[in-house]
């Protein structure tokens, strides 16, 4: 009988630090809480969210889904940035909020309605911030494109114009649970 409770208790502890662990260091807790106070009450999606966490390296997994109500990523995947974040000789990015600046925006985001564009299926990005509220006017949207990896790599992932970029089997699993969902998922990117 200790036996057992011994290994119970062992699954338990290590299915909670599998948990943390996967949360700590790529999606901190605190941002995960902010979005968790930011949906309550209003007409959102209550259950899931979508992060970027632009202070990870381009060719590790930064963009997840992550379900709000359980506390668990439901989807991790690469995703690129903005050509014009890129600071020559640095590892550090930069951020705007102006067209043409080819740069990634940081902030809230409500994703909106899907259509199909010239790189397929894509989401529009409503920008929730006084750092992204040109989103719509930049056309920053969520979309697929083929030099977008599915796993992590040393190798930097390719850059975009501004938009979250993913590969086509990343965004397809992201539209399902964008698809299904009745009320707009937020998303929101961070450094």
């Amino acid at each position: 009988m200790e036996k057992l409770i011994f290994l119970f208790l062992f699954i338990i502890s290590c299915s909670k630090g599998e948990t943390q662990e996967n949360i700590s260091g790529v999606l901190p807790e605190a941002k995960v809480l902010e979005i968790k106070n930011f949906v309550k009450g209003k007409n959102y999606n209550q259950d899931i969210a979508v992060f970027i966490n632009f202070k990870t390296y381009s060719g590790k997994y930064r963009y997840f889904v992550y379900d709000l109500k359980n506390n668990k990523i439901l989807q991790k995947a690469i995703v690129s940035h903005g050509s014009g974040s890129v600071i020559k000789n640095s590892k550090d990015l930069k951020f705007s909020n102006i067209e043409g600046s080819y740069q990634s925006s940081l902030g809230k985001y409500e994703i909106l309605n899907s259509y199909n564009g010239k790189f397929g299926k894509a989401y529009r990005l409503n920008g929730l911030d006084f750092s992204n509220s040109n989103a719509m006017q930049r056309a920053i949207v969520l979309h697929s494109f083929g030099c977008t990896p599915d796993q992590e790599s040393s190798d930097p992932a390719c850059l975009s114009l501004g938009c979250p970029m993913l590969s086509t089997k990343a965004l397809a699993q992201t539209a399902r649970y964008l698809d299904e969902s009745k009320y707009p998922v937020i998303m929101y990117a961070f450094y």
